[in-house]
């Protein structure tokens, strides 16, 4: 596979992510639900805290590429939900430190919500990978 990011400017760079990732000579792709702040279990943790609900719907997402045999390198898409867009960018840092460790910077979008799934989550992070 060949993965080249497009960024016709460099703004972008600082927040991590990329205007468009052109994908050739894909042979596998990956289509991850949203992951929110639950355990294995399905309880929700971390009520009121978003950078552990960061932390732990990233955690979810890359257990399922792992189950898939793919890493968050793979990623080349992640949309992200939050009810609450001054606390995401209060700690938008955990995004684009576990992103540049990962070698990932993907074409995102950031929507603000009214509500998620449970009344707790404040951010729900869907990711595409492609192999």
């Amino acid at each position: 596979m060949e993965r080249k990011n497009i960024n016709p400017w460099q703004w972008q760079d600082a927040l991590g992510f990329s205007q468009a990732v052109e994908i050739s000579s894909a042979q596998r792709i990956l289509q991850c639900a949203g992951q929110t702040a639950v355990s294995p279990d399905g309880v929700s943790q971390h009520a009121g805290d978003m950078r552990a609900q960061i932390n732990l719907a990233l955690d979810n997402i890359e257990t399922v590429l792992a189950k898939a045999g793919f890493t968050l390198a793979d990623v080349v898409r992640l949309n992200y939900y939050t009810t609450d867009m001054g606390k995401f960018f209060e700690a938008y840092n955990a995004v684009t430190d576990r992103l540049t460790k990962a070698k990932c910077q993907p074409a995102s979008t950031l929507l603000g919500v009214a509500c998620l799934a449970r009344p707790e989550l404040m951010v729900e992070i869907e990711a595409t990978a492609m192999k």
